[in-house]
């Protein structure tokens, strides 16, 4: 039988291709978005936002209620954030952290129930490469993303008595419309960070539109499905990006930072 997949934040980027892929690969994929429209995707659209419990609650009700089943959630829907962390303005801090980790967070919430009463199920969460490290002008994108890592450990522990299996996957930089999402703290003209910041937004925005082609995402999260003991933890992009982890191993602490502030040009 076909497995039924849940993908959040599949209205365009990784999450839109995954969602492609993975019908293709014979799936019954069921992907997501706040605001669904009419489209032509080969996969069926429907309404969550992570930051709506009812809208979580009806969606995945709606999909057990069709299929009989969910056999594996990816956790994807995300948004990214750009600042000095002392200019940026904590609600907008706390907007990244409830979309990133705790939108993530309620959606898992809801499936498990179905997943233990399957007794199977496995949850992939999209986490980040920058989720390793804290990254300059990136520091609470780093740190939603390494929150939902950690949590991903956690989980995968809680739920193994229930044959429930918790990975996640890293991206590094994927050339998507990433950027046009995000949140920006202004670059201020009298900010002590003003220089520094603008030619890292810079950088940022280079790293993307010059990245890989995010169907190595979705091969990636084809073959976590189909593994039948996948890792925890999965690194998709890069030589360079996955080996700055190794990097920060087995680095001393301030020999790492400089290599960061020479990558960023701080």
């Amino acid at each position: 039988m076909s497995k039924v997949i849940l993908i959040t934040g599949a209205s365009s980027g990784i999450g839109a291709i995954t969602a492609r892929y993975l019908t293709a690969q014979g799936y019954r994929v069921y992907g997501t978005s706040r605001n669904p429209k009419k489209t032509d995707q080969e996969f069926e659209l429907i309404r969550l936002d992570v930051l709506d419990n009812n809208s979580i609650e009806e969606a995945v009700t709606n999909i057990i209620e069709k299929e009989g089943r969910l056999d594996v959630l990816i956790n994807n829907a995300g948004m990214g954030i750009t600042g000095p962390i002392e200019e940026t303005p904590t609600h907008e801090m706390r907007r990244v952290f409830e979309t990133n980790f705790f939108g993530a967070v309620e959606v898992i919430k809801v499936v498990l129930p179905q997943m233990r009463k399957q007794k199977s199920g496995l949850v992939i969460n999209v986490t980040s490469v920058a989720g390793y490290m804290g990254l300059p002008f990136r520091g609470v994108y780093s740190a939603t993303k390494g929150a939902l890592e950690l949590i991903t450990e956690a989980l995968s522990m809680e739920t193994k008595p229930f044959n429930i299996k918790v990975t996640n996957v890293a991206p590094g930089d994927f050339a998507t419309n990433i950027a046009s999402g995000r949140y920006h703290s202004p670059v201020l003209k009298n900010s002590p960070y003003a220089e520094t910041y603008q030619k890292n937004l810079d950088l940022m925005n280079e790293h993307v539109d010059s990245g890989k082609d995010p169907i190595m995402m979705a091969k990636a999260i084809g073959k976590i499905i189909e593994s039948s003991n996948p890792k925890i933890h999965y690194k998709v992009g890069e030589f360079m990006q996955k080996f700055s982890i190794v990097l920060k191993r087995v680095l001393p602490d301030r020999m790492y930072e400089k290599l960061i502030m020479n990558h960023y040009k701080l």
